[in-house]
């Protein structure tokens, strides 16, 4: 969604926007692009692999951009306050973590059951699915995957690993597809369970509020925030975040009762209510934007 993201940016010449989820580059180039001769970017992904490939891709604009391997619910720590026009954050995993098997996040071939999109971090999804007790598991399924079989899988996964732990992701995938069996079903019955993981082991809902609130510090008044999600869990964090800076009160305690709202500036306001999903274009060319929501914010 790339001439989407620049259009909900209003990105123009000399410019300075944030990318926080570098991926392939694709916006970070368009933005550095759009923003020509003198607009700058600074982006930063926790993919080692990506902050590599963004170096390379972005090199024709070399001396306009920054780019550094950190996690986006630091941005606040990485960009001054109050000095971008845009920030970006486009969510989820790239394709090409997808296509890696050694990722380990995806089952479609064989790989560790890894899912760290930060390989400096100790934690993995092996970690997660050999050491937490079948109630946890089935917690992260149900709260991350939104899996109504959460606790017949769980249950499993903790019978099976006492015989051999769980080291790959077609060990973990065929355990789930013989609870379940596909017949005939286009998903994969391991695909919630697999998301699930893959958030847990990334902290992204956690990285996420955090993000939100970083973007928003580091926009200039009247800066865009845009976020593109690809799940319920993260659009309907991204909708609180929004809902919650743009009212004009505030309230004690977590239950709004009219009678205690106490007034207050707004933060931001929504650029418009609706999600922009992509086009028929972008979903010939790329179907795996199919779920993609983008929300767009505006900073006071």
């Amino acid at each position: 969604m790339v001439a989407e993201a620049l259009d909900a940016l209003k990105v123009r010449p000399g410019g300075r926007y944030a990318d926080g989820t570098l991926g392939g580059a694709g916006h970070a180039a368009a933005i550095l692009a759009a923003s020509a001769p003198i607009g700058l970017l600074f982006g930063c992904d926790r993919d080692g692999a990506a902050v590599e490939a963004a170096q390379r891709r972005l090199a024709e604009f070399a001396g306009r951009f920054e780019v550094r391997r950190g996690n986006f619910a630091e941005l606040v720590e990485m960009v001054e306050p109050e000095s971008c026009d845009g920030v970006l954050l486009d969510l989820g995993v790239s394709s090409p973590q997808l296509d890696s098997p050694e990722r380990g996040f995806s089952f479609q071939q064989d790989g560790p059951l890894d899912m760290r999109m930060d390989a400096r971090q100790e934690l993995t999804a092996a970690d997660l699915v050999n050491g937490l007790d079948a109630d946890e598991l089935a917690k992260i399924f149900w709260e991350l995957g939104d899996e109504p079989q959460s606790r017949r899988f769980a249950r499993a996964i903790e019978q099976d690993r006492r015989q051999r732990p769980f080291q790959t992701t077609a060990q973990l995938a065929g355990l789930i597809e013989r609870l379940a069996p596909r017949h005939g079903k286009k998903s994969h019955p391991a695909t919630r369970v697999f998301q699930a993981l893959r958030m847990a082991v990334n902290d992204e809902l956690g990285s996420l509020e955090r993000g939100l609130a970083g973007a928003l510090q580091i926009l200039k008044p009247c800066g865009r925030l845009a976020v593109i999600t690809f799940h319920s869990l993260e659009d309907r964090r991204v909708k609180e975040f929004g809902r919650k800076r743009a009212r004009d009160y505030t309230f004690p305690g977590e239950v709004d009762v009219p009678e205690l709202r106490q007034p207050r500036k707004p933060e931001l306001q929504w650029v418009q209510r609706k999600a922009v999903t992509p086009g028929a274009t972008e979903l010939a060319a790329n179907p795996r934007s199919r779920s993609a929501q983008l929300r767009v914010m505006e900073k006071f």
